[in-house]
């Protein structure tokens, strides 16, 4: 990789963004995240949400509030900043990425015309992404079958995300199930992707299946089933007790043979610190403007 303090002259100020959460603990694993990222790189990176995450007591944060991007970006401007790079901490082009985002600069360079925000690729974005993540995810699946007693089958693997009315977004998802499948092999019986939930209507219809059916139909409905969280953050969703927790523990009350156990999420995996370094490397070097990478 480029060294990255070869790539900026006089470097941007560089921002690890998330969707935000009102959750605690996501902002600390966006804090942690950032904190790694800065250390990997030799630069400094703030961790930022594009909503939700200033509603937090700051009590609930170690006394420090957590800054949402638009009033934090319009500070950085008053305050005579110009230049920044966004590393989005999404595994996909989201419209948060490709729609709100870019609204909001483009209103405060309303205010600022020489305001410059560039915005590095998610993390599934190019030809390796969805194998990158992947390789973190089977990590986190293989952790799961150690831990599993032996039983008359082989366990089958749940991939399940957020669910996105986005359709790149979902491609991501598929394509990461398509490579965990490979990667999994003969360990596991059925490898399968699929969302948390999904809006309604046919035209939203590329985000199925739900996990909640995916557990009710052959071969996910009886036996050992790892629910492989592809899913970056704790929060309402993918906490502990969250709404992915929800859905399996009414699986298993409707079905006597099914056992189900979730991975770890993604945050956290020294990998997936690498690959956003290479994002913002990337980013970096090509000093694109802001746009979401294809």
């Amino acid at each position: 990789m480029t060294p990255l303090r070869a790539i900026f002259m006089g470097p941007p100020h560089i921002v690890l963004l998330d969707n935000g959460s009102l959750r605690p603990a996501s902002v600390l694993a966006l804090r942690a995240t950032a904190t790694a990222l800065a250390a990997r790189t030799g630069l400094g990176v703030t961790p930022v949400s594009l909503l939700h995450a200033n509603k937090i007591l700051p009590a609930e944060l170690g006394d420090a509030a957590a800054p949402i991007f638009e009033p934090w970006l319009k500070n950085q401007a008053e305050a005579g900043g110009r230049d920044f790079l966004v590393v989005p901490y999404f595994l996909g082009p989201s419209r948060a990425l490709t729609e709100y985002l870019p609204a909001r600069v483009e209103k405060l360079r309303m205010l600022w015309p020489d305001l410059a925000v560039r915005l590095a690729a998610p993390l599934g974005a190019g030809p390796d992404g969805a194998a990158r993540l992947a390789s973190v995810l089977e990590d986190r699946v293989r952790a799961e079958l150690g831990r599993l007693p032996p039983g008359p089958e082989r366990p089958a693997v749940a991939v399940v995300d957020h669910g996105s009315p986005e359709p790149k977004v979902a491609a991501v998802r598929d394509a990461v199930a398509a490579q965990l499948r490979l990667r999994l092999g003969a360990a596991v019986r059925a490898v399968a992707p699929c969302s948390m939930e999904r809006r309604e209507g046919g035209e939203f219809a590329f985000s199925d299946p739900l996990l909640a059916a995916l557990l009710a139909r052959a071969p996910f409905d009886r036996g050992a089933v790892i629910v492989a969280m592809l899913f970056l953050s704790p929060g309402r969703h993918a906490g502990p007790e969250g709404d992915v927790a929800t859905i399996c523990s009414v699986a298993e009350s409707s079905a006597a043979a099914l056992k189900v156990t979730m991975t770890e999420l993604l945050g956290g995996h020294p990998a997936l610190v690498e690959l956003l370094a290479e994002r913002l490397a990337a980013a970096g070097a090509a000093d694109q403007a802001l746009s979401c990478p294809k």
